[in-house]
This record gives C-alpha cells, structure tokens and sequence, in this order.
C-alpha cells in the first residue's frame, strides 16, 4: 500500500512542504510507498494500492486557489505555472468514500486573518463524496511568496513521521467520529 500527496504550489513553498511531509511518512518505509503528485498531474481515478492520500495547497483568498488568484501570483513572481489547482482537482476525482485523507496548507500568519485552503479542501472534499476527510496542519511562510517560516520544514517532516504511525489512518481502520 502507498501514499499519495497531492498538492499546488505557486512560489515553490507548499512542493517544499510536501517534500517534507514525504521524507517524514517514509521513514521506516520503503521511499517507493510515498509519492508526490502535483494537481495538475494527479490521477482522476485514485490508484486501488494508495492507502492514504494527502492534499495540500497555499490559502490565497481565505481558500483554495482558483484561476483569477493564481493569475494574481504569477503577476507577484509566481514560478510555477498552475491550471489545474487541487480545487479543479477535487471537483474532478472520482470518489472513494472510505479512504482516509489529510489536508495542509501554506499561508501568511496575519493576526486573526480567516480561511485556510486546508479547511475548504476538507470541505470540497466530503462533497465530492469521501467519508474520512479531516484537516491537518498549516505550514507558515513569512510572505505571499515566502520564505517559509524558520522551523516549516522540520515541523512538516515530522508532521508526516506522525501520519504514517497513526493507526486510524491505516487501511481497513475505522474513521473516527
């Protein structure tokens, strides 16, 4: 069984992020378990062998990102050019309702600034029909086009370590209510 974390990055920050979360999942697993995608390359139909998919994208306008902010990016020096953003891609996926999945975010830490892309993922996510959807973690970058904050990529490493040791997250568990 493997994982798959699928992700959007504009400036680079949240594809450093899901480097990280992947180093930390394959720690005492074969590397070849975990797999990062981006969503513009992710599968429309989730491969049977993948036990745990994990989605992540940058919170641009207290949400996922969608064409008119990613254009915005690319007018601020974003380096990747992105179509398709795990937004497109959820509304696409065809549905498994009982794999377990995690969501992350990269966002500029504003004082009590709504919305996070995780969150609205979670959302999108239970509407297109999966069951085990919960949100995880909000990595923080100094900048709309960051750097990450010192300590970001540590965390996500670890972040991940403790995903890949949680037994509801394992196939054939039970979602948690």
């Amino acid at each position: 069984m493997r994982t798959l974390i699928i992700h959007e990055s504009l400036f680079g920050n949240t594809k450093a992020v899901a480097a990280a979360i992947k180093q930390g999942l394959s720690r005492g697993k074969a590397p070849d378990h975990v797999e990062v995608v981006r969503a513009d390359e992710a599968p429309g139909v989730i491969p049977d062998d993948v036990s745990l998919l994990i989605v992540g994208g940058p919170t641009h306008a207290f949400s996922m990102t969608r064409e008119s902010t990613r254009k915005d990016a690319e007018t601020k020096g974003a380096s990747e050019h992105v179509r398709t953003g795990i937004r497109e891609w959820i509304d696409t996926v065809l549905p498994k309702p009982d794999l377990p999945i995690v969501t992350f975010d990269t966002r500029v830490k504003v004082k009590l600034l709504p919305g996070s892309a995780a969150k609205s993922a979670v959302r999108a996510l239970r509407a297109r029909g999966f069951r085990r959807v919960e949100q995880g973690e909000t990595f923080w970058v100094e900048d709309t086009d960051g750097p990450l904050r010192a300590g970001e990529l540590v965390r996500a490493e670890e972040w991940g370590h403790d995903l890949a040791s949680r037994a509801d997250l394992r196939p054939g568990a039970t979602a948690a209510r």
